[in-house]
């Protein structure tokens, strides 16, 4: 058991430093470090049965900690995958892109997949129109809805099927600054964004007054995998918390 927490961490630093390597845009791969300082701490507990020298009611109190944890992240990833090739319904009123990071040179690979399906999802259906979503961070150099439509006018969709909204920092803010801009929650809508984050997309759409929302999944950059799908527990349960999913 020493052994494999050893090979654990040390999997650990190593997807930690691919990640930091091809830059995934944002620091959340740091938690993968933390992740290999924890099998190694553990890896010296069992080395040196420290675990036994734990009292009994905080070991257990440990255990079930980890038990509940393992159970809720199973379950979040189960949601996550049962919506992950979502294509959304036919002839919606409104497709919702949501932003992610825009670069100097345009859109980040993670944005730049929300937009390739988003553009087919509506060369597919002519009278739906689309809202791109996102406001402006410190490292953009426009804000994500401007980039986005931009990139969808260049490929060729008409610019007045396109809908900015150009204010959100989050998710939570991209739905309801879009529902807004929509004018109320009782259209069909489809959300667009990548396979691991539909799921709570679609959750907070529906949350927000859209009870008919759909996701429409776009692929997603299998390096970033394991790291995006650990990301969106914590934000699941992050938007459980502040019940923006019940």
């Amino acid at each position: 058991m020493t052994v494999l927490c050893i090979l654990a961490a040390f999997l650990c630093f190593l997807y930690c430093f691919i990640v930091f390597r091809i830059r995934s845009g944002s620091r959340f791969y740091l938690i993968w470090a933390l992740g290999g300082f924890s099998f190694l701490g553990l890896a010296v507990m069992l080395r040196y049965d420290l675990w036994g020298r734990i009292p009994m009611p905080l070991r257990r109190a440990l255990t079930v900690l980890l038990i509940v944890g393992v159970v809720l992240f199973v379950a979040a990833e189960a949601c996550i995958f049962a919506h992950y090739r979502d294509k959304g319904r036919p002839d919606l009123d409104y497709i919702i892109v949501l932003g992610a990071q825009m670069k100097p040179g345009g859109p980040s690979a993670v944005l730049k997949f929300r937009l390739d399906a988003a553009y087919d999802y509506l060369t597919a259906n002519g009278d739906t129109l689309c809202v791109v979503s996102g406001g402006q961070g410190r490292n953009e150099p426009c804000t994500e809805a401007q980039g986005m439509r931009d990139y969808l006018v260049e490929r060729g969709i008409a610019p007045e099927r396109i809908l900015m909204e150009d204010k959100s920092t989050d998710t939570s803010e991209n739905i309801a600054f879009s529902a807004a801009l929509i004018g109320g929650t009782d259209k069909d809508v489809g959300i667009v964004t990548n396979n691991f984050h539909v799921f709570r997309g679609v959750m907070l759409a529906r949350h927000a007054g859209f009870e008919n929302a759909c996701g429409i999944s776009a692929r997603s950059n299998i390096y970033f995998q394991p790291n995006n799908l650990v990301r969106e527990f914590f934000g699941i349960m992050k938007d459980l918390v502040c019940r923006n999913l019940i």
